[in-house]
């Protein structure tokens, strides 16, 4: 294979690895009933007049697997912590003692966790069209390669490391979200 066959399908599997690596970050975000700090993520506070992460003006630890503690280090921030955490509506009502505040994670209803799967599957489905987009772009190349003089045998293998990847990168896809299902779905 020449070289600027094996270019293009390199970075097809980096154009692939992105949209994994977007989905592992987008699921990541869909909370299943237990607590997690990447719940905050997002989630900024106003210290003094700069937006700031909360991980950046507290620690933030989990207690147990449904409460979330804040504490931050300055103890003029708790109001504004507070404030931040109501206005991202998350879903969650913070509780502030004075010294922490709190995140209590709600049980979720069988209702909501086929909610919480549907929004997971969604992104899936957005990972595997932006997959099958890649797929297409980079035959569309070797295609031009191909009319560009490149050998049709040469041409057809680089056709199909393409699609090699595209499988097993849709079937990474498939795996990352039975595993959300797993977690979601589970009491």
């Amino acid at each position: 294979m020449s070289a600027e066959l094996k270019k293009i399908a390199t970075d097809a599997e980096m154009g692939m690895k992105k949209a994994i690596g977007h989905l592992e970050i987008e699921i990541s975000k869909i909370r299943a009933g237990k607590a997690s700090p990447s719940i905050l993520e997002g989630v900024n506070v106003d210290y003094y007049g700069t937006p700031t992460p909360i991980s950046q003006v507290a620690n933030v630890q989990v207690l147990d697997s449904r409460t979330i503690s804040i504490q931050p280090w300055e103890k003029n921030m708790l109001p504004l912590i507070e404030r931040s955490i109501m206005a991202a509506n998350i879903g969650i009502t913070p509780q502030n003692d004075g010294i922490n505040i709190r995140l209590f994670m709600p049980p979720l209803t069988e209702e909501r966790r086929k909610e919480l799967f549907k929004k997971a599957a969604a992104e899936g489905e957005h990972s595997k069209v932006a997959i099958r987009n890649i797929r297409r772009d980079h035959i569309e190349k070797v295609k031009k390669v191909q009319k560009d003089g490149e050998s049709e045998d040469i041409c057809k293998g680089a056709e199909d490391e393409i699609q090699g990847l595209t499988d097993k990168h849709i079937a990474l896809v498939d795996k990352h979200l039975e595993a959300k299902e797993k977690e979601i779905m589970t009491v």
